[in-house]
């Protein structure tokens, strides 16, 4: 039976995107079963707001966005920057909504290069439900799991977040192990080795 590992992501972090096809394939190369799962990061107390970065946050965002492009490019993707803070809370729902039915990858295949392309609004209740029922989850139920069910596994998803220490996506974890960022996954594929899985 193959061996979970978690795999944080916020839909609002380039680095989410861009990590989705490194994570498909460790399932390809090892004995192993990605548990995808929403995680709502600090971005304001990472980078502050528009209205209250100073010089130097901006040099961040904007270098960090120049990093995404090169990744993006190499592998035939566009990151354009977003044009506002987003709440992740809907399209994070969603995401597990998506994953109860089985269609968790079609959901998450779709909206991650439109969102990335600015084409794709989160925060739209009737765009992201579009964007369920095109995956094939059903259009009946999601209100009532949004309001309910999702979202009190939403927030016991940030709290057993926070226990575990994940303080930036993408992570993953395995055997407690933590692996922050794209560049990480190199690491966790030794350790994957290792373990001979």
């Amino acid at each position: 039976m193959p061996e979970a590992i978690t795999l944080y992501i916020d839909y609002r972090s380039p680095y989410s995107y861009l990590v989705k096809d490194d994570a498909y394939q460790l399932e390809q190369d090892f004995r192993v079963r990605i548990e995808w799962l929403p995680l709502c990061i600090d971005l304001p107390g990472a980078h502050g707001t528009p209205e209250t970065r100073g010089q130097r946050e901006w040099a961040k965002v904007k270098y960090l966005y120049m990093d995404c492009r090169r990744i993006a490019a190499k592998r035939g993707l566009t990151v354009k920057g977003t044009v506002k803070i987003y709440d992740p809370t809907l399209v994070s729902i969603a995401m597990l909504y998506a994953k109860q039915h089985g269609v968790f990858r079609r959901f998450h295949d779709a909206i991650l290069p439109r969102f990335w392309n600015r084409e794709f609004d989160i925060e739209d209740l009737a765009v992201v439900n579009k964007a369920l029922a095109d995956a094939g989850a059903p259009a009946v139920g999601f209100d009532a799991f949004l309001a309910g069910a999702g979202k009190a596994q939403f927030a016991e998803i940030q709290t057993r977040a926070a226990q575990q220490g994940v303080f930036g996506v993408p992570t993953f974890v395995f055997r407690d192990e933590l692996f922050w960022g794209t560049d990480r996954v190199p690491m966790l594929r030794e350790r994957l080795q290792e373990a001979r899985l």
